[in-house]
């Protein structure tokens, strides 16, 4: 079934499922790219973390999700010196947590956390000071790094916002074409819109219109993907209650890449474990799962590093050694999931 998003496929319901192991993106606390080394949170056992590897294997075996996103600093990557080389003592840390991924036989999203910018400066944009080759180069070794991992998905950027969305297409075209020159074309390449990617305003802010002048090297868009978000609680994804289900967001988006032979990958959704929210979320991934031929699939925020007494808490509790998910989990990430697996 997999396979089927690939070769884009009509698929009977969404192939993809998974929640966000925060903590590696801690260091990047605001919308703005600032970086503090010492926010870091490794969700790693073996780095004095939560145990983020256990938390994967529940929710690959137990739960039987696929895919984890596993969002990151720029400035982590390369120790904080733009345009510079990956850090070989943070990257091997980031990499245990991308292996542990991998081991599961889940897809791994490399997710850069930085809104677009680094200390402040829109890449390609503002000052001039954060290029566009500054941000190919990171690409171009991530991808180099990974080549070998057909399963690691490239997530470009998160939720890039106040911005000039053409040039900002142009910034994500450095992007995948230095991905492409240096893995060639077996990963999913995920594009971001500006205003945070949000579903709701993906075509009229510009960014459908501008991310679909984005290209591989042979003009091609094979494995190149829409990312959108869409939180529900009316306030941004800060809020443990739900007031909306989205559907009409998403069905707009979804009439508009039906209609240009696209597909999009919710790669941020989810809500408080509240009845407002179980009934808003389910409701919405329940019309994912019939609109399956333009959404490839949802992702969950957060678990991870993030305490059970957060907002939107998907992390799971390990009580003697038996895994507990959130209502939030059970009921609609995973529950939503799980029901069309089992169909």
């Amino acid at each position: 079934m997999l396979l089927k998003i690939f070769s884009f496929a009509t698929v009977a319901q969404c192939a993809l499922a998974k929640v966000q192991l925060a903590g590696f993106d801690f260091g990047c606390g605001n919308t703005n790219g600032d970086y503090s080394a010492s926010g870091v949170t490794p969700p790693l056992l073996k780095l004095g973390g939560v145990d983020g590897v256990g938390q994967m294997n529940h929710f690959a075996f137990d739960d039987g999700l696929n895919v984890f996103r596993l969002p990151v600093c720029w400035q982590y990557l390369v120790n904080g010196h733009l345009g510079g080389s990956l850090d070989s003592g943070n990257v091997g840390k980031y990499d245990q947590l991308v292996q542990a991924c991998l081991s599961t036989g889940a897809y791994c999203v490399i997710d850069v956390h930085n809104y677009a910018r680094w200390g402040g400066e829109v890449i390609g944009q503002s000052s001039g000071t954060v290029t566009n080759e500054h941000f190919a180069s990171l690409w171009r070794q991530l991808a180099a790094k990974y080549a070998g991992s057909p399963r690691v998905i490239f997530g470009v950027m998160n939720e890039p916002h106040d911005l000039d969305i053409n040039q900002w297409a142009t910034t994500v075209q450095y992007a995948v074409t230095a991905i492409r020159q240096a893995a060639g074309t077996d990963h999913m390449v995920l594009l971001p819109g500006t205003i945070y990617t949000a579903v709701g305003s993906f075509i009229s802010s510009g960014s459908a219109a501008a991310l679909s002048r984005v290209k591989n090297p042979d003009g091609s868009v094979t494995r190149l993907i829409f990312d959108v978000h869409q939180y529900l609680d009316g306030a941004g994804g800060t809020l443990s209650n739900c007031v909306t289900n989205g559907i009409n967001n998403l069905d707009r988006l979804g009439t508009w890449l039906r209609s240009n032979k696209r597909q999009a990958f919710l790669t941020e959704t989810g809500g408080g474990s509240t009845a407002s929210c179980y009934a808003d979320v389910c409701a919405q991934l329940d019309w994912m799962n019939k609109n399956a031929d333009v959404y490839l699939g949802w992702i969950g925020w957060a678990a991870g590093a993030f305490s059970t007494s957060y907002a939107l808490a998907e992390t799971p509790t390990n009580l003697k050694g038996t895994w507990q998910d959130t209502g939030i989990v059970s009921k609609c990430i995973a529950g939503k999931f799980q029901l069309i697996q089992e169909s």
